[in-house]
């Protein structure tokens, strides 16, 4: 989605669209770990205007994201709503070495006579998502020695089992 920055008026429009997910996917799915998947385009909605050179946007984002638990391994289905506030301003406005600061998070800055709002909306939709996928709070994970998801079965495997390296420091006695 591109807004024209000349077409932005001063009274609010709004605008409703579905921003595709594919390059996200890409982006998720180039580590070693896929946390994530975005399995839909996700809905947006911006309400935006202009005072002098700033342009202000309001977004709403809705979609379905599918984690693997970190636990458990399972995927689960989970909705993604995000809600943000920017600031536009045109490069120019960018002073020289500037230092930022917590206020200036919610500023972007553009260059020419579109804004392309994609980086930006894509950049709210990773940030909606959770910093670690678990499908419950109380998922119990999988068996650190048989591999057996222990949310849907037990395994035979010993509780009490211990890591074979500290055997010898099992065996050392404190005397007092």
């Amino acid at each position: 989605m591109k807004l024209v920055v000349r077409d932005i008026e001063e009274q609010t429009r709004r605008v409703l669209y579905e921003e595709p997910t594919a390059s996200l996917n890409a982006r998720l799915s180039s580590s070693t770990v896929r946390d994530y998947e975005l399995p839909t385009n996700a809905s947006v909605r911006l309400d935006y205007y202009r005072v002098g050179v700033e342009i202000f946007v309001q977004g709403h984002i809705e979609g379905k994201a599918i984690g693997y638990c970190a636990r458990c391994l399972e995927g689960y289905v989970f909705d993604v709503v995000n809600d943000f506030s920017l600031v536009l301003l045109p490069q120019e406005q960018l002073p020289p070495n500037m230092e930022l600061t917590q206020d200036d998070l919610d500023i972007v800055y553009y260059q020419g006579d579109e804004i392309d709002l994609s980086p930006i909306v894509g950049e709210h939709i990773l940030l909606a998502l959770p910093t670690r996928p678990l499908c419950s709070e109380s998922c119990r994970g999988l068996c650190p020695y048989c591999g057996v998801n222990k949310n849907f079965e037990q395994c035979s495997c010993e509780t009490n089992r211990s890591d074979p390296r500290w055997a010898a420091l099992r065996e050392i006695k404190l005397d007092r």
